[in-house]
């Protein structure tokens, strides 16, 4: 933003809001939803009539779930051509992981670890919703999801903090774009400001209770990436934190966000946020959670009716100080000016687009792109993998081998019903005449209401179809077994307690390994799930997340070579729920490592590790890393330690590597995690050739919040470790002076 364009925005801005009423100040905090689609609880009582009146008075800043070039026209009309003062509304709505072309839900797009792959998924998603009218996505969420049992963890980069501020970072600048005047690109929105993912026992919506170290060197990285990064709006929590709701927190908003960060967007509540202040017991009425949100500096109230009830008059009464208001008021409309709504509020309202920028073919190809490197290879024992399009014969099997409709995931924005290539189609578009494919759906899985309406029927036990899988598998030289999760499974809202396959699925596995033992498992899911058995005995797995509108020809892409994986996890996968939350990073504890007696942390039923750890994931070549070395082995103040490995391929494709860099802290003023990502690479390395990877070391990758909550580095002994997951590494080590 150039400085001519900031201080004509802000003289535009001041100007209009020394014109406006405080009636028609507060109207700009306040976010109505559609009449439509329903992405929370309606606690709005009030008639469409009234909102529609109230609209057209300049009483309402936003819209949500409003969306069209016809549709937002027509609300748009309401309030520019009616108002005494036409400002224009701004339009919002929750773009995840695609608007009508889906890709890989955020989690699997994530276990890409490719930046270029994540920024154009949003890229494609902002040009689509904005031709729909929109100007506002509710996207990226960067809560740190540590437990599998969260239903939003598909929402989200995973468990570590780095990885999740670059992706977050890379998708910020695909909806972003260079510009956000520019009618093919929509504002970001960080959420959930802030440690929504640590919601105890995996419950949405739930208590957390996390001290100031971990805010400040686990949760709050990516958030102060996004904001250096210049998201345009902030999101606030449902959950509270440290005993203060976090839409109420004057400590994360005001002193942190606003203070601290010197952040110039807007916060805008989550849905009834404000509201849910009564429920959480420290507020009484709307009226009082409008004076508590207000002072913590939330600026705009999504559906919470608290503003538009309690504000004016809590002003009027001198409780709230309308300086306040006139801050967010400003906020609200400088992104308005910044999305070039004051010049044409109408410039996202083109039909033309609309009919010609989405679903277009280029966008399905830039899906499947990205689903392909989403996949992770997390076993292929015999070799099974990549199979020849010349088999002879393929038996596809499984509920959703042949389902066009679970691959495109939850939070699926607008994308049409039974859109997606399904499996069973992407494995027959890929083989030859020769290949004969049989099919069987094998078991019955109940499927939930494609809205959020209605809960997920889970515990259906109906095995009945297994004998027509077992013949199937029989006759067919390969089995692919597509199974594991609902995608409404998985989403807000959507926290289990059982994270293993459904009875009837696990009896599908093991009724076709019976008969079958070339298997290979397409596990579809939003969320790592506990699959113990099925890793110690079937010999090949592809973790496919739901992929989006492509699904079927990514998978068949790798599953017949044509895209070697690359994909690595960015969530560690327990053996047991009972691990959860379970994490790389972790801290050491008193009692770490294992002895005679029982007295050291650990379980008696199961080991502390995951099954498959954070960075896991395997491809159709090998890799070997090697003379691993530090360029000096001390680091003064202002230096920098250069740290080199040679990677090589050392089988015969070609195949990307994801180069994983981890320093451990050896001694803290704190307690520090036993290891934390602090750079990774993706490269492309060709069979038989050698490349050597470098990562620059400074003080800012070695600095925490420490003891006395300053940031800086501490001196003393630092381990840095290198390799292909957060296991298996080669380790050197210096000192810090």
């Amino acid at each position: 933003m150039s400085l001519d364009f900031k201080n004509e925005m802000n003289e535009k801005v001041n100007d209009l809001l020394s014109k406006m009423t405080l009636e028609e100040k507060v109207g700009q905090l306040v976010q109505y939803a559609g009449f439509g689609e329903l992405t929370g609880p309606n606690a709005n009582a009030e008639d469409n009539a009234k909102k529609i009146d109230n609209i057209k008075k300049g009483l309402v800043g936003s819209m949500l779930n409003v969306m069209t070039a016809k549709q937002t026209r027509e609300y748009q009309e309401f309030a520019v051509n009616n108002s005494r003062l036409g400002i224009p509304m701004i339009f919002a709505y929750d773009v995840i992981h695609g608007f009508k072309t889906m890709f890989p839900i955020t989690l699997g797009e994530t276990a890409s670890w490719d930046l270029e792959v994540m920024e154009a998924g949003a890229r494609v998603a902002a040009i689509e919703s904005a031709a729909y009218g929109l100007h506002w996505t509710f996207a990226p969420m960067m809560d740190l999801s540590r437990d599998a049992r969260w239903g939003r963890v598909m929402e989200g980069a995973g468990e570590d903090p780095y990885l999740t501020s670059l992706a977050s970072v890379a998708r910020i600048k695909g909806f972003q774009g260079e510009d956000l005047a520019d009618e093919r690109t929509i504002a970001a929105c960080a959420k959930h400001f802030a440690a929504y993912g640590l919601a105890e026992g995996g419950r949405d919506y739930n208590t957390v209770d996390a001290s100031e170290h971990t805010l400040r060197n686990f949760i709050l990285p990516p958030f102060k990436a996004a904001a250096e990064a210049g998201v345009a709006t902030f999101m606030n929590a449902f959950n509270e934190i440290g005993g203060v709701p976090a839409t109420a927190s004057v400590h994360l908003q005001r002193n942190i966000l606003k203070g601290e960060w010197n952040y110039e967007g807007f916060v805008v509540s989550d849905w009834g946020s404000i509201l849910e202040l009564i429920n959480h017991r420290i507020a009484k009425d709307k009226t009082d959670a409008a004076r508590l949100a207000i002072i913590a500096g939330s600026d705009m109230d999504m559906e919470g009716f608290c503003y538009e009830t309690g504000l004016v008059d809590l002003v009027n009464d001198g409780i709230v100080k309308e300086e306040l208001v006139d801050d967010a008021v400003s906020r609200i409309l400088k992104i308005k000016y910044a999305l070039g709504l004051f010049d044409d509020p109408f410039k996202y309202c083109n039909e033309d687009r609309e009919k010609n920028e989405v679903y277009t073919p280029e966008h399905l190809a830039i899906a499947r792109d990205a689903a392909r490197k989403s996949i992770v290879l997390l076993k292929n024992e015999t070799n099974l993998l990549p199979l020849s399009k010349d088999i002879s014969s393929i038996a596809v099997i499984g509920p959703f081998a042949a389902d066009k409709d679970v691959p495109i995931g939850s939070w699926r924005a607008q994308a049409e019903t039974n859109s997606a290539v399904s499996l069973l189609e992407g494995i027959q578009h890929a083989v030859g005449n020769n290949t004969t494919i049989l099919h069987a759906k094998g078991v019955q899985v109940a499927k939930g209401r494609r809205s959020f309406v209605h809960e997920l029927e889970i515990n259906h036990d109906d095995t009945s179809p297994l004998p027509d899988a077992v013949a199937v598998a029989k006759e067919a030289e390969v089995v692919i077994l597509a199974i594991g999760e609902d995608c409404f499974q998985s989403g807000e809202g959507r926290s289990q307690v059982n994270i293993s396959l459904s009875k009837p699925q696990q009896a599908l596995l093991e009724a076709v390994y019976a008969v079958n033992k070339n298997i290979i498992v397409t596990l579809m899911n939003g969320r790592p799930l506990e699959i113990n058995w099925m890793s110690e005995n079937v010999p090949t797995i592809l973790e496919t997340w739901h992929l989006g509108s492509e699904s079927g020809n990514a998978i068949a892409d790798v599953i017949f070579g044509d895209y070697n994986p690359s994909g690595k996890l960015p969530m560690s996968f327990p053996r047991h729920v009972g691990q959860c939350p379970i994490y790389y990073n972790h801290k050491s504890t008193g009692r770490p490592d294992a002895i005679e007696v029982v007295f050291w942390s650990h379980y008696i039923d199961e080991k502390n590790t995951p099954l498959y750890p954070f960075g896991f994931g395997l491809s159709y070549t090998t890799f070997e890393y090697r003379h691993f070395k530090l360029d000096k082995t001390t680091m003064a103040a202002g230096e920098k330690i250069i740290a080199s490995v040679e990677v090589a391929n050392t089988g015969t494709r070609d195949g990307e590597e994801v180069i994983q860099l981890y320093i451990q802290d050896v001694v803290a003023s704190v307690t520090r995690p036993v290891k934390e990502l602090k750079g990774f690479e993706k490269v492309m390395i060709k069979a038989g050739e050698v490349k050597t990877i470098t990562f620059e070391i400074n003080e800012e990758t070695l600095s925490f919040y420490r003891f006395d909550m300053t940031y800086g580095t501490e001196p003393g002994e630092f381990k840095v470790m290198v390799g292909g997951n957060s296991v298996d590494l080669l380790e050197a080590s210096f000192t810090l002076l």
